[in-house]
């Protein structure tokens, strides 16, 4: 009756031995396993840089990091001596330039042509007697009774007082008529570079006050209150968070086939256990220094890394630009 007994305790312990294999099997298999790699990303949105076109100091902020702007709110006043300098030379030159017109449409003023008038008058009565003398004077020549010397000095005086009441007629007649149409003409051109150069400086007036370029937040400001700022040097940054997406930094051999167009489900921490759909946008290879190099010559190979960029469906509520992004399997 012992022999059955023997053979059932072996048994048994078989059984057990058997058993603690498997279940040791199974745990070490479960605790060696690999892991899944995990895809982490971050956030990113479009910003904006506010820069002006002219240097000056910082006058005023109109808005500080944090705050929420609309596009087309004031943002930075900025002061520029430079700028005021040019509008009042700017001004001065069309009033100067506006003047010398109405002075050649309107032609001369009535003392000016008056004066004109007298003048001429004058050198015609001068005229009248330096004829009748040169005709005396012709008789007498003619009879022998002057010199040829005394007949020349009168037809020079009568030659040059017909010459003087010529230009004197002239004149007058320049004066009544008014400006040539070449002087007119000059006279509108100036006014015309004068109105499109203080066109200019005005176009610059706009640039003192710098407004936001779209909706958002302030991310950044660069200068404080007071200091100068260069010409086109940025003085804030401007986050849309309307255009936001997740970039992942992800090694070639982990695309697994994936296209421009795929979904993509992202988690982000900081906004909880929620899931975001989101769509690939963008897949470029990053430089060469993002090569991942492989240490062993057997099966392994140089992986490359690539920049995959995807969009959300809809806008995530909270999402802030560098808030980690992990992809969900």
């Amino acid at each position: 009756m012992e022999k059955p007994r023997k053979s059932y305790n072996l048994l048994a312990g078989i059984i057990a031995l058997l058993a603690i294999v498997v279940v040791v099997a199974i745990t070490g298999y479960i605790v060696s396993r690999p892991e899944p790699p995990v895809i982490q990303g971050q956030a990113e949105a479009t910003e904006y840089r506010v820069s002006g076109k002219v240097p000056g100091r910082i006058v005023q902020f109109f808005a500080d990091e944090g705050d929420f702007v609309h596009k087309g709110d004031t943002l930075v006043e900025i002061d520029s001596p430079e700028v005021r300098a040019k509008l009042a030379q700017a001004l001065a030159v069309k009033s100067a330039a506006e003047a010398q017109k109405d002075k050649a449409l309107t032609g001369a003023r009535q003392e000016q042509i008056a004066s004109a008038y007298e003048l001429w008058q004058k050198a015609l009565a001068g005229e009248e007697v330096m004829k009748k003398s040169f005709d005396r004077t012709n008789r007498l020549y003619e009879q022998d009774v002057v010199s040829a010397q005394k007949y020349d000095e009168v037809a020079a005086q009568y030659k040059a007082a017909k010459a003087t009441c010529a230009a004197a007629k002239s004149q007058y007649e320049m004066a009544l008529n008014g400006a040539r149409k070449e002087d007119r003409e000059t006279a509108m051109a100036l006014v015309d570079q004068a109105s499109a150069a203080l066109s200019e400086v005005e176009s610059y007036l706009g640039e003192l006050y710098l407004t936001a370029p779209a909706d958002g937040i302030i991310s950044a400001r660069f200068p404080k209150q007071g200091e100068l700022v260069g010409q086109g040097a940025p003085v804030m940054a401007v986050t849309d968070l309307n255009d936001a997406w997740f970039t992942f930094n992800i090694r070639e051999d982990m695309l697994h086939g994936l296209r421009i167009g795929d979904e993509l489900r992202v988690r982000v921490p900081a906004l909880g256990d929620a899931e975001f759909r989101t769509k690939v946008s963008y897949i470029c290879v990053l430089e060469s220094y993002a090569t991942w190099r492989a240490t062993l010559d057997t099966g392994s190979f140089d992986a490359r890394t690539f920049e995959v960029r995807s969009v959300p469906d809809k806008p995530v509520p909270g999402l802030l630009p560098g808030m980690t992004a992990i992809v969900v399997e």
